[in-house]
C-alpha cells in the first residue's frame, strides 16, 4: 500500500529514535521511499550510516555538507514527500514547530513542506502531561497536522504512562489508512 509513496522521516533528540531503523525497515520493505532528516540531537541516538543503509539514501543533518558546501535545499525535501512524519518528535521540536523556530534542517523542512505532516510525540510522562506540551499538541492539531498518539508503557525513566512513541508496525498501519482514505477520497472526487 505504500509502494512508490515517497516518506520524509524527521528524527529528534529522543530515546525513542531507537525505534527509527525498524520503522525505516519497515517502510522499505512496503515499497516506499524514504528520505531521513536527523536533528543534531538525534545523531546522539541513532547514526545516519544506520538510516542511510536501511533506505538507500543520504541521510540529511544539515543545511549544507561541510567538507563541500553541497547545498541540502529544505524546500526541495518538503516538496518532495508525499507525507512528512516526525517521529519521534521531543517536547523541544514541538515548542520549535509551533513558533516556526528554523534552526535547523528539520524545522525549516517542516515550514516548507506542501504535504500532510505526522509527528509522534516521545518524552517521560511529566513532560507528555505538561500544560505546555498539550497546548503544542492542540496547536499543532490546529495547524493541520496530524498527531500519532504515543501508547501507555514503560518509559525510560522507569515511570510507566503516556509518552511512549508508538511502534514502527503501529506507524506504518497509521500510514497506510491515510492513504487509503486519500486515495476513497480522491475516487469519490472523480466519480
Amino acid at each position: 500500500m505504500l509502494k512508490g509513496k515517497k516518506i520524509l522521516l524527521g528524527v529528534t533528540g529522543s530515546i525513542a529514535a531507537y525505534k527509527i531503523p525498524f520503522l525505516v525497515r519497515l517502510l522499505v520493505k512496503e515499497g516506499a521511499e524514504v528520505k531521513v532528516i536527523l536533528t543534531p540531537a538525534a545523531r546522539d541516538f541513532v547514526t545516519p550510516l544506520t538510516l542511510s543503509t536501511l533506505s538507500g539514501q543520504p541521510v540529511f543533518t544539515d543545511f549544507f555538507e561541510k567538507n563541500d558546501g553541497t547545498w541540502h535545499s529544505h524546500v526541495e525535501l518538503g516538496n518532495w514527500a508525499d507525507v512528512y512524519v516526525i517521529a519521534p518528535v521531543s517536547a523541544t521540536t514541538m515548542g520549535k514547530m509551533v513558533n516556526g523556530i528554523a534552526d535547523n534542517l528539520l524545522i525549516a523542512t517542516y515550514l516548507a513542506a506542501k504535504c500532510s505532516v505526522f509527528f509522534a510525540p516521545a518524552m517521560d510522562l511529566d513532560m507528555f502531561k505538561h500544560p505546555s506540551t498539550s497546548d503544542n499538541i492542540d496547536k499543532l492539531n490546529n495547524f493541520g497536522n496530524i498527531i500519532i498518539e504515543p501508547e501507555e508503557g514503560e518509559l525510560a525513566s522507569g515511570l510507566y504512562g503516556a509518552g511512549r512513541m508508538q511502534e514502527p508496525e503501529k506507524i506504518i498501519d497509521i500510514l497506510i489508512d491515510f492513504f487509503k482514505k486519500k486515495r476513497t477520497l480522491k475516487t469519490n472526487k472523480s466519480s
